[in-house]
């Protein structure tokens, strides 16, 4: 397969393009803080590399199917992957969850 120079370039702007969108438009669905986080917040980035955000909103929904709120009500245009915490998950969890750790540590913020 030939190499596309200046692929990673594309695609960290197609990312950071996404994550401004993200920013601007998450807070009125009830996004309370949320970071980047994964390989875009470490500067590497890939052909699959995608947009990994930490959110922290109130809701009763499982873990497993709060991704399916952002994706419903954003529509992402790059592949995006949702983790969403409760405020009381961040409080108990924020010392030993390491996707935690990460994103207050080191996640660029983007709401909150």
């Amino acid at each position: 397969m030939p190499m596309m120079f200046g692929f990673s370039e594309h695609r960290r702007q197609l990312l950071e393009s996404e994550a401004r969108r993200f920013a601007a438009e998450a807070p009125p669905y009830g996004a309370m803080a949320a970071w980047i986080v994964g390989d875009l917040a470490r500067g590497v980035v890939g052909p699959e590399t995608e947009l990994e955000l930490v959110l922290v909103q109130m809701t009763d929904e499982p873990f497993r199917r709060r991704a399916e709120f952002w994706e419903a009500h954003l529509r992402p245009r790059v592949g995006t992957r949702y983790l969403v915490y409760t405020p009381e998950e961040m409080d108990d969890l924020a010392e030993v969850d390491p996707l935690l750790r990460e994103a207050i540590s080191s996640g660029e913020s983007l709401v909150g």
